[in-house]
């Protein structure tokens, strides 16, 4: 392991570790006054949602998918994980991407969520190249999203920066924007 990817992976889970520690904080001030929960309460404050996304073009396809599920820990803060899988076909390479995401989001106001998101990636890709043998890639790498959206019932849309964004990145840009969907 390179020194950067150890520093890289170390600023990650410290910075992960800490907005989980400070989000956290939420449930004991807003279960306080309550009485304690049944199993069935658990089950009302979980919400499953998450993207689709799909593109083509002349000579070019990218599909992918990303399922989650997060549990409201009060009306301000809710933590969950995703799941992540993707495909992507350009001119005669291919890419399988798979992996999985850790998520945290904080709605400040009702109109407002701030997130934090970990994804880790795992990334299989193929080159196709005429007269010469195929070349194999297969990789991991992650990213940690900064974001802020606008926010009505379900649905979030706004944008987010990885913090991690390098050359192994799946993204092309450390600005991304996204609508977020949870039921």
């Amino acid at each position: 392991m390179h020194y950067t990817n150890t520093k890289k992976y170390l600023f990650t889970l410290a910075f992960f570790a800490l907005s989980w520690g400070v989000f956290a904080q939420g449930p004991a001030v807003y279960n306080r006054n309550t009485p304690s929960h049944s199993t069935s309460d658990f089950w009302d404050n979980v919400r499953f949602g998450g993207g689709i996304g799909l593109s083509f073009g002349s000579g070019y396809f990218n599909g992918f998918i990303s399922p989650a599920a997060i549990y409201d820990l009060n009306e301000y803060v809710s933590l969950g994980t995703g799941l992540n899988l993707g495909y992507s076909d350009f001119n005669r390479q291919t890419a399988w991407i798979y992996g999985g995401s850790l998520l945290s989001y904080f709605n400040p106001v009702e109109f407002l969520q701030a997130s934090v998101e970990f994804e880790q990636l795992w990334v299989n890709r193929e080159l196709e190249r005429f007269n010469l043998p195929d070349i194999s890639d297969n990789y991991d790498t992650q990213a940690l999203f900064l974001g802020l959206g606008f926010r009505t019932r379900n649905v979030t849309v706004g944008v987010k920066y990885d913090l991690l964004h390098d050359s192994d990145s799946i993204y092309y840009d450390a600005w991304l924007p996204f609508v977020r969907v949870y039921f």
